[in-house]
């Protein structure tokens, strides 16, 4: 599984991130979990607000911080 984190790297950015590292952790699932930084390729996903989190190539939110409750849910479909 691979969850990206799209962002500039701001605070709500690497909250998003740890809410997906504990995401992940929680359920057991060895995700590889990157960030992207690079404002061309976060607007190939068709993300304008950031902070965004992508799971297997699907934007799953974007301009917000879900927390890791709600992580969990699209991990483990």
């Amino acid at each position: 599984m691979k969850i990206e984190i799209l962002g500039t790297g701001c605070p709500k950015c690497k909250m998003l991130e740890e809410n997906a590292r504990k995401a992940a952790a929680e359920l057991g699932i060895g995700a590889e979990i990157t960030k992207v930084t690079d404002i061309g390729k976060i607007v190939e996903y068709g993300v304008m607000s950031t902070p965004a989190i992508v799971v297997d190539g699907e934007v799953r939110a974007y301009g917000r911080i879900p927390d890791a409750e709600e992580i969990k849910k699209w991990l483990e479909k």
